[in-house]
């Protein structure tokens, strides 16, 4: 790692040196192709190695774009979360050794992964007693009690490559992705988040939760039952017919809802690895398993308020709400022109169009169906958002959002991308107006506090 590091510094370096005799017009792009091309050199560097290097450089690529140059996270964005797997070998030892033998002689294991990825592979079991399906979650050997190595050693490397400028904000990131690892590798924990979900998800048929078992469970091996499923990429999706996709879509929102509004336990890693569907061949509804909780976060009313009230103030197009909100979450600075805190408030108000009434605040024509539903497959919001952003001249007046807000932000694209991707028609204000008043009061006057009013 440390020499990927200086190699990659010591050539950025020398390469940079080289546009100060280039024309001024052009040192710029040359400057920021040489960063890019360096920085993909040493993500690849980082893809070689296995546990919290890898699943750091993951973290930076997710969060990263709000302190690190745009090269770099395009490059760590390259970083697949899918590793060789260790041999069976090596993984059959480490079970021995925290299961025990008597354990182990329970269990038909087999050796090949279903998958293998930064801190953990997963195999499937049976358990011989009554033919029960198991799947094995191990952490790779050492993993947890490396992270402190791992992050100091990154950061040398980080700081050796010169690629990144190594600030105060970037250092508080740091600790917060120290912590979010410490919560992925502590399997007791993931335990009880899962088995939290089971419970509160028990009466609804349209959600799966594995069961946790705990005679086969360990500090760093989480047993659970096995839940067969397909990708939502899968052709069987895709072939669903409209309304079979549309019940698959106001579900997924929904939990997005109870999780925000609800239960302040986000899965704060939206990714399609953590979802399998259930298409069920005969009349009965279709399902969504819900798979790895070791990113769920719980926070607070006085963390999460605020960012409720945004939501609450982008649906209700109250760009007043969405000031008193901004600043309580300390990411708008004062002084910024009245002009350009409307053109964010319009910005907002667009942001929400999916979860809008259509018949007070009409999205484009164009993504409503002749029943008033969106049409999430033909929406372009995300890029509609980004351009209008990109154009937005309030850069100047905010800070580096807190990590709850872009927590949020990234939770509410997640649910959107999976309605996009299974080409959803659901009118979204029927999902979310019976969550706004949850809370509402509370978090009205948590912002006011936070104002000093």
């Amino acid at each position: 790692m440390a020499k990927a590091g200086f190699m990659a510094g010591a050539k950025y370096a020398t390469l940079t040196a080289g546009t100060f005799f280039s024309e001024k017009e052009g040192r710029e792009g040359r400057r920021k192709q040489i960063l890019s091309s360096q920085a993909h050199e040493l993500v690849r560097e980082l893809g070689k190695l296995k546990g919290s290097v890898v699943k750091i450089g993951q973290m930076m690529a997710l969060f990263g774009e709000h302190f690190l140059p745009e090269e770099v996270t395009e490059a760590l964005h390259t970083l697949e979360n899918s590793t060789t797997a260790l041999h069976w070998s090596t993984i059959e030892a480490h079970l021995q050794e925290q299961l025990g033998s008597a354990i182990m002689a329970q269990l038909d294991i087999d050796p090949e992964p279903l998958g293998a990825a930064s801190l953990a592979q997963v195999h499937r079991a049976t358990r011989l007693s009554d033919g029960k399906q198991l799947v094995l979650k191990i952490q790779y050997p050492g993993v947890a009690d490396a992270i402190d190595s791992d992050m100091r050693a990154l950061v040398q490397l980080l700081r050796l490559s010169r690629l990144v400028p190594i600030t105060d904000q970037f250092n508080q990131w740091l600790n917060e992705v120290r912590g979010m690892l410490a919560r992925e590798v502590d399997y007791d924990l993931e335990a009880e988040t899962t088995r939290y979900f089971r419970h509160v998800l028990a009466d609804d048929p349209r959600y799966i939760v594995p069961e946790v078992i705990t005679e086969y469970s360990q500090k760093n091996i989480l047993c659970l039952s096995f839940e067969h499923g397909v990708h939502i990429n899968d052709p069987a999706v895709t072939e669903l017919s409209q309304p079979r996709r549309n019940f698959l879509g106001r579900a997924i929102m929904e939990l997005c809802c109870r999780e925000v509004f609800e239960w302040h336990r986000m899965q704060t890693d939206p990714n399609f690895g953590n979802y399998l569907l259930r298409v069920n061949a005969g009349n009965d509804h279709d399902q969504i398993v819900l798979l790895d909780f070791g990113a769920i976060r719980e926070f607070d009313d006085d963390v999460l308020g605020p960012g409720r009230e945004m939501i609450r103030g982008a649906w209700h197009h109250d760009s007043e709400r969405i000031f008193n909100a901004l600043t309580a979450l300390d990411f708008l600075s004062k002084g910024a022109p009245k002009a350009l805190l409307q053109d964010f408030a319009e910005l907002c108000f667009e942001a929400v169009e999916v979860l809008q009434d259509p018949d007070r605040f009409p999205p484009p024509q164009n993504v409503l169906n002749e029943r008033g539903e969106y049409l999430w497959g033909e929406s372009d919001l995300p890029k509609r958002i980004v351009a209008r952003a990109g154009r937005n001249a309030l850069s100047v007046y905010f800070d580096v959002p807190p990590k709850e807000f872009i927590f949020l932000a990234r939770k509410l694209l997640g649910a959107y991308t999976f309605l996009h991707v299974i080409e959803a028609q659901v009118r979204g204000n029927t999902i979310i107006e019976p969550f706004l008043g949850m809370g509402e009061a509370v978090d009205k006057s948590i912002v006011s506090s936070k104002l000093g009013k």
